[in-house]
């Protein structure tokens, strides 16, 4: 009503937890994770020591509850913390978004009891888990892989490679898609946990990068790997439903990667727009770089709002296929845009690696690709509002 002092809350307010682990990871993203980016950057490898250090601050196990020795936190609080260190080094944050949304909550959603009692605090305190479903052949068809498990008394026999394998390098506990009954298509995948040192598992080829240089992608090897029934998350030939309703949730945490990586793109070209001088005055001064900063803030803001919309609705229990979909696709669009824009506004500068905006724009590109590339969200989208 006009004259009305009501106030509305943002649909980006935070609870006072999420608030607090947002700031908390901002602080250790600046202090902690900024020094060391450059290094991490030009050796494609992450610090050991600050891998140690995220079990530590919490963040490897941000939803595990507190009986398994995690944070007992949200999904939310995973998805700010995920944005905030992204800010810093998207690397890092993928690093801590595939344990959070993808490992973890598929133990959370398909692991029994006893399964999440052995595997769960040990990803909340010290080990690494890494979410294996590619294949040379199966990316977007991510229904269409090889790998076998053929039954064999109280276990299965693992067999084939997987690849593009985020945290590969790092990872003890991995979740492997395997087809144990080919003839009835995706209905015999099932999910298994493979522990590194089991005989025939091995890590293979680390992929060379364009961007993301410090997260590990690797190829996975299963040669006669045995591993026991127990280790099945969720039911035999139902790794389909994990898959497909894990890649949901993930989805949202690529797009809280993508508005950290947007946001620290638009933090340095505001920045730089205001101290670069020409023809006498800042450039920020100047209508044409006012509308293209004008134009970064409206379109990280609409990216943000969509993340979180998206996170608000998983955790609500209500269907967020859509949403997660929408999130993820438009998030990749405007980190990429942003991250170009800023090389732009940066000149010559943005081209080289004195600057960190050559740095956004090459990380930002993995976001239209992994975890379901962009062509398949608007497909996911159109399926659905077709639907209605």
């Amino acid at each position: 009503m006009p004259g009305s002092n009501q106030k509305f809350a943002p649909l980006t307010k935070l609870t006072d937890d999420e608030q607090m682990l947002k700031d908390a990871a901002a602080e250790f993203a600046d202090t902690v994770i900024q020094p060391k980016v450059y290094e991490m950057e030009e050796t494609a490898k992450l610090d050991p020591e600050l891998i140690r250090m995220f079990f530590e601050m919490g963040f490897m196990g941000i939803e595990i509850p507190e009986k398994y020795e995690g944070a007992g936190g949200t999904f939310l609080m995973s998805i700010v913390a995920i944005e905030q260190i992204s800010r810093v080094d998207a690397s890092v944050g993928v690093f801590m978004d595939v344990q959070n949304t993808l490992v973890n909550n598929a133990f959370l959603n398909w692991g029994s009891e006893e399964v999440n009692e052995r595997f769960l605090p040990q990803l909340a305190t010290e080990k690494v888990g890494a979410y294996c479903l590619s294949e040379a052949g199966s990316g977007s068809d991510a229904f269409s892989l090889k790998c076998s498990a053929k039954e064999d008394g109280n276990a299965y026999i693992l067999n084939g490679a997987k690849l593009w394998i985020t945290n590969a390098a790092e990872a003890d506990i991995f979740l492997v898609f395997a087809n144990i009954n080919p003839e009835a298509g995706y209905r015999g995948i099932t999910c298994f946990v493979v522990e590194r040192g089991m005989d025939g598992f091995s890590v293979s080829k680390k992929e060379n990068k364009l961007g993301i240089r410090a997260s590990s992608t690797c190829e996975l090897l299963l040669e006669d790997v045995r591993v026991p029934k127990e280790n099945i998350l969720g039911e035999a030939g139902n790794g389909y439903k994990v898959a497909i309703e894990t890649l949901n949730e993930g989805r949202i945490g690529i797009g809280a990667q993508m508005i950290g990586i947007a946001q620290a793109a638009y933090d340095a070209t505001l920045s730089y727009t205001q101290e670069r001088k020409q023809f006498g005055k800042a450039i920020s001064e100047f209508q044409a770089v006012q509308f293209q900063l004008a134009e970064m803030a409206t379109k990280l803001e609409m990216a943000r709002l969509l993340v979180y919309n998206a996170g608000r609705i998983k955790e609500s229990g209500q269907p967020f296929l859509k949403e997660a979909a929408m999130a993820k696709y438009y998030s990749a669009e405007v980190a990429e845009k942003l991250s170009s824009m800023a090389i732009d506004l940066f000149g010559g500068y943005g081209y080289v690696k004195e600057y960190p905006v050559e740095k956004y724009y090459r990380d930002s590109k993995i976001g239209k690709i992994y975890e379901g590339t962009s062509n398949m969200q608007l497909q996911t989208i159109a399926k659905i509002i077709l639907k209605n």
